[in-house]
């Protein structure tokens, strides 16, 4: 119960901190520095797009400094695919910038694995937590759970349980002050925050401190169910639809997406969470409400409802996939931006390394 209220507490005083810098980003985008990215595990699919993706591009396009990671040695930690990560790396570079996010002055693309000086924060950082504390990460615990029940897992290596500690470094070597993320990465962002709070007050009690405290930026687009209704969209469990897919693949992966048996089209999340879940990805598609869209397919049934849901989402995505097709022909700029971001995000590094040093009194 104790732990519950303190989840919840929490919760709301992130809820809290995202509304006021939501409100004032608009208007300083210059005052906060984004860190976002993913893993190179696979190509994204609808559910990035609509649920991070969008949002990404939208806080570059306002001026705000974003560091775009690729987290190629996190991919370690759960999945044996490690042949694949230089291809899905290079895969997710395009998906990016054919989402709209374009590299600049302010916007840097880049691999961890490239910047060893942030991953030279990590023997410091784990000085500042406890075996305790990481064991206790409720994200770390269920992705552990589902890793060893699905059998992608057949051990639980050391990399897993340092997995929020790594994802630390990642932040507050570029001084990373906000995270857009959804509530289940809440708990990887506290332990971030702690963690500053900690090498602030145990090496800078002279001084400026060293490390700002990250906060959450959470999304507010709902969340995406895969095709089957029931769980959230992912490439893994053959219920995603992929950024790269033909619209022909588009169609005939929507006509076997699972509704129900009611005839007539509502829009009842609880109660119908399948036909719900197609609604709302029309209407992330069009900005029209699925209350709305429900009305109009009406007795129309889930023939009409996947028409629609297949004619919006292949109209949206148009211009991303024309783009895309024209960025994989060109794997000479493709790479140029991942070596470009590498020197870049190695230069930020170096600065925060240089300060941590002599902050802990290491500087020779």
């Amino acid at each position: 119960m104790a732990d519950t209220e303190e989840e919840n507490k929490t919760f709301a005083a992130a809820v809290e901190r995202s509304k006021k810098i939501e409100e004032d980003i608009v208007k300083n985008p210059k005052k906060y520095r984004v860190l976002t990215g993913d893993r190179p595990t696979g190509r994204l699919h609808i559910g990035h797009y609509f649920g991070s993706l969008q949002n990404r591009v939208r806080l570059s396009k306002m001026g705000v400094p974003t560091m775009v990671l690729i987290a190629d040695y996190q991919v370690l930690t759960d999945h044996d695919a490690y042949n694949e990560i230089s291809q899905n790396t290079k895969q997710l570079v395009i998906d990016y910038l054919a989402a709209g996010i374009e590299p600049g002055e302010d916007v840097i693309i880049y691999p961890h694995s490239y910047v060893p000086e942030c991953n030279q924060l990590m023997l410091p950082f784990l000085t500042l937590v406890s075996l305790a504390e990481l064991e206790r990460n409720p994200t770390v615990k269920e992705e552990i759970q589902s890793g060893l029940a699905n059998g992608k897992m057949k051990t639980v290596n050391a990399g897993m349980l340092t997995y929020p500690v790594h994802q630390a470094c990642d932040i507050l070597f570029c001084k990373g002050s906000v995270v857009p993320a959804g509530k289940d990465q809440l708990p990887h962002i506290e332990l971030t925050r702690t963690i500053a709070r900690r090498f602030n007050e145990k090496y800078c009690k002279d001084t400026e401190p060293v490390f700002p405290e990250p906060s959450v930026l959470l999304s507010k687009t709902p969340s995406i169910l895969g095709l089957d209704g029931s769980q959230k969209m992912s490439k893994s469990r053959g219920n995603a639809i992929m950024l790269c897919a033909t619209e022909d693949e588009t169609a005939k992966l929507i006509k076997k997406a699972k509704t129900d048996g009611e005839r007539r089209i509502t829009f009842d999340p609880v109660n119908r969470p399948e036909v719900a879940n197609l609604l709302m990805l029309i209407s992330l598609c069009t900005k029209e409400e699925p209350q709305a869209i429900a009305e109009r397919i009406g007795e129309g049934g889930g023939g009409m409802l996947k028409n629609t849901l297949t004619e919006a989402l292949n109209e949206a995505l148009r211009p991303l996939r024309q783009k895309r097709a024209e960025l994989e022909k060109n794997m000479d700029y493709i790479n140029s931006v991942l070596e470009d971001g590498a020197r870049r995000a190695r230069e930020i590094a170096s600065v925060t390394l240089d300060q941590v040093r002599k902050a802990m009194n290491m500087k020779i």
